[in-house]
């Protein structure tokens, strides 16, 4: 069985006018398998399938035990029918189906021309490479050392590049990157090849690739064919490899940076000069002008780098909040215990669980928690009893952060019989003005040493 990538890719393959014999070569699997996946629905979105708990994917691992045989046979017999090395299998114990052994056979076999990813080189339109590259920079601003992550991209054929600085090496990282290479290139090649970042590939024994599955639904969504090179194959991998040396060498080892400021305008100013006035060392052409006939073969953006979200599984938790990567999103209260959908996009997000919805800005305001207003009152409704619904409105005061807490430990400890009206009046204001305005009044009246919900209210008033 292939799984969703691999009949993405075939799909891919066959629209961009490839034979079946040359698809069944590229990616690896029998021609039968390749027209089996052309009578099939377009793939459009990732099917999750559960791992059995010893982490063993598919069917094709009952054939791995016969890697060792099938190598000795093409050490004499190279050119030996795949159909053969089947029945010789079964002889040796051998009891899987043949479509697990076809693809370690295909794997293996000894290829005298090798595969265009192998080579990295191709037409208009068919390839561009993407990697991290990582190095320590000393700005000479602050005198210190720190270290730079970026993402680099080229197309292969006009060798027009991208390289963009990043936070980090996470999946988000990625796809934010990767989909700003694409915008940069004006469209989508047919194959998008990768080293095999941990990022990306979860699992990748033989012919057989555990994708991570936020990736593999942008390359379903933006319709290309991700290609990996081979685990510890050196020679396969050195295209992608030289693209991040080639950055580091170009341009990170030979120049000077003030600051981070002055390291992105650098940046930009040696992408402009390789990309449209620089000619290049591998075709002797400047790549904007190859680009131009380039772009006849990329195919356009199906989705917008800033209105695309990625989708990251959710369960909306017991206090009416949906956490992801260290931030509480309010969901109304009778969405606790629903799982759902988070959509991730680079200025906000969207939760769907169930019939219930919300959207919030992605950094909100108060850090680490992100309230909508009428969530507020609607999980206060929800929780039953007077102390209850006094404690919940407490904790919303708390959750603005140190700063309110300081206030609020003042006013208990100030008035330690008559702090619940307090609290009271301070929930209105936070539903009036909102969490930031309440909590820049809260720190200047604990600078003015004014601890009573009443000034609260003045201070604002004077500040409306």
């Amino acid at each position: 069985m292939c799984d969703a990538m691999k009949r993405h890719e075939v799909q891919v393959l066959r629209k961009a006018g490839f034979t079946l014999d040359e698809i069944a070569e590229r990616s690896a699997i029998s021609r039968r398998c390749v027209t089996d996946i052309l009578n099939e629905p377009l793939v459009e979105e990732l099917v999750r399938k559960a791992l059995p708990s010893d982490g063993k994917v598919g069917r094709p691992s009952t054939a791995l035990p016969f890697t060792s045989h099938i190598q000795e046979l093409f050490k004499t017999e190279a050119d030996l029918p795949t159909v053969e090395v089947l029945r010789r299998m079964r002889l040796q114990g051998y009891t899987g189906g043949k479509t697990a052994l076809y693809q370690i056979v295909a794997a293996l076999r000894p290829r005298a021309i090798p595969s265009p990813v192998v080579r990295f080189e191709g037409v208009p339109g068919e390839f561009s490479q993407h990697d991290f590259g990582k190095l320590r920079v000393k700005f000479l601003g602050t005198g210190r050392e720190e270290m730079v992550i970026f993402f680099a991209s080229r197309l292969k054929w006009s060798r027009w590049s991208h390289v963009l600085v990043v936070q980090n090496e996470a999946v988000e990282s990625l796809v934010r990157a990767l989909l700003s290479s694409l915008a940069d290139f004006q469209g989508v090649p047919l194959v998008c090849v990768f080293d095999n970042p941990k990022t990306i590939v979860l699992k990748h024994v033989g012919p057989i690739i555990e994708w991570n599955p936020t990736f593999a639904q942008v390359a379903i969504d933006m319709r290309f064919a991700a290609e990996l090179c081979t685990p510890a194959r050196g020679n396969e991998k050195g295209a992608v490899e030289n693209l991040v040396k080639w950055v580091k060498n170009s341009f990170f080892k030979v120049r000077r940076f003030h600051d981070r400021a002055d390291l992105d305008r650098q940046l930009a100013e040696w992408l402009q000069e390789i990309n449209e006035r620089r000619p290049s060392r591998a075709t002797n052409e400047i790549p904007a002008t190859r680009l131009v006939e380039e772009k006849k073969r990329l195919r356009a953006l199906p989705i917008a780098p800033p209105d695309y979200a990625l989708r990251i599984p959710v369960m909306v938790g017991p206090t009416g909040h949906v956490l992801y990567e260290g931030v509480r999103y309010s969901m109304p209260a009778r969405a606790v215990g629903i799982s759902g959908t988070l959509f991730l996009y680079p200025d906000r997000v969207k939760v769907i669980a169930g019939p219930f919805s919300a959207e919030h800005p992605r950094r909100p305001d108060t850090p680490g928690i992100s309230w909508r207003a009428e969530h507020r009152a609607d999980l206060l409704a929800h929780v039953s009893g007077e102390r209850g619904k006094l404690y919940l409105k407490r904790q919303q005061l708390f959750e603005l952060g140190p700063d309110a807490v300081d206030f609020l430990t003042e006013i208990v400890h100030l008035k330690c019989y008559a702090w619940k009206p307090e609290v009271e009046k301070l929930y209105e204001l936070l539903t009036q003005y909102g969490g930031p305005r309440l909590l820049s009044t809260m720190k200047e009246a604990t600078r003015r040493r004014l601890f009573g919900a009443a000034s609260i209210a003045q201070l604002l008033k004077e500040t409306a």
